[in-house]
């Protein structure tokens, strides 16, 4: 819970949303549990600004508990471990179903825009030649973990092609159906998690992949888009590229030559918010989107089992510094030694990494 929250207190624009949630009037659409559980994560994400101890967050984990039973179940008079993906996905779902219903026409949904990803996919069987198309949106992508994955965009490659089994109209049975997904819509924040526990059916427990897999301080996800979104990318890509040539004394290219006049600001990996949390509105134009990615924050596990270990939250500063949230124990980190949280022993590795989005003005 604590790494979760110390993840997710790092979006300025969530705050932001938070902060104009009305906290008398609930609307219809979400239940008593789901207000409460928002106007704790208000409160929690508001004393954690103001304070310079370290907080205990009492009113938040009851709450919490209260909302989803799950995380109060007990074992032989202790709290179980309990798993701090649930924990995310299901603390961004009420706050993206309590702040959708909040928030003026303008912003129909900040969580969908700070954290959605649409998706658009292709669903073919091998058999029969049938094929179909679906689009849903999502909160993260999963890395999906194999003896052949070394670094995050392959396990991501992975994640976005699965098989399924389902009633075929045209042989009149089941039948092994091949769905690829390609990204055709950009979050703010990407959320990708390392799907790195399993059901073990032999022992019919959970077990966790303990294999090292790499991921970058930047990410470029160009590839893994729809071309429809790849169209829309190439020229804020080029743009960006031209600042980036400019700075080290390089002509921008002769197609966009229109950048000669203009002066462009790109959004730092901070974005355009100022520290107290208020920020632009996560719907409005913070710059075109280009499909690279800064690192933000990592939400690591340190364990070999599924049901004990302990999780860690590491998250980037608006200085660029590093801070380890080890429980109420923060610590300062070098960026070099974030990337070294990949796995592949007993040290904590990345279970859940959080980018954000750099922008360019166009």
């Amino acid at each position: 819970m604590n790494s979760t929250i110390q993840c997710l207190h790092s979006v300025p624009e969530l705050k932001s949303a938070l902060i104009k949630y009305s906290h008398s009037e609930r609307s219809n659409d979400v239940d008593q549990t789901s207000h409460m559980l928002t106007i704790a994560t208000r409160g929690l994400f508001s004393e954690l600004d103001k304070s310079v101890k370290a907080v205990a967050p009492m009113q938040f984990w009851m709450v919490l508990r209260k909302k989803y039973p799950q995380f109060g179940q007990q074992h032989n008079g202790t709290f179980m471990q309990q798993d701090a993906e649930e924990c995310w996905s299901q603390l961004l779902y009420t706050l993206s179903q309590s702040l959708r219903s909040s928030s003026s026409s303008e912003s129909p949904d900040s969580v969908k825009a700070l954290f959605g990803i649409e998706l658009v996919s292709r669903v073919h069987c091998v058999e029969s030649g049938e094929e179909s198309s679906e689009a849903e949106s999502v909160y993260s992508l999963k890395c999906h973990i194999s003896h052949e994955v070394n670094h995050l965009h392959e396990g991501l490659k992975h994640g976005l092609k699965s098989e399924l089994e389902k009633n075929s109209p045209s042989l009149g049975r089941s039948a092994i159906y091949v769905k690829e997904s390609l990204i055709n819509g950009l979050p703010r924040y990407l959320t990708i998690q390392f799907v790195r526990f399993f059901w073990k059916r032999e022992s019919n427990q959970k077990a966790k992949i303990l294999r090292k897999v790499d991921y970058p301080l930047q990410l470029d996800i160009f590839d893994l888009c729809s071309d429809d979104l790849r169209k829309t990318l190439e020229a804020p890509r080029q743009r960006l590229r031209d600042e980036e040539g400019k700075k080290l004394g390089l002509k921008p290219s002769e197609k966009s030559s229109d950048s000669k006049d203009k002066d462009i600001e790109m959004s730092d990996v901070e974005g355009s918010s100022n520290r107290s949390g208020e920020s632009s509105n996560p719907t409005s134009d913070e710059g075109a989107m280009t499909g690279i990615y800064d690192l933000v924050a990592v939400l690591t596990h340190k364990g070999r089992s599924a049901d004990s270990g302990h999780y860690v939250a590491w998250v980037k500063q608006e200085s660029g510094k590093w801070i380890q949230y080890d429980d109420d124990n923060p610590y300062p980190q070098k960026e070099e030694d974030i990337t070294k949280l990949s796995g592949g022993g007993d040290w904590h590795m990345a279970y859940i990494c959080l980018y954000k989005a750099r922008t360019i003005r166009m």
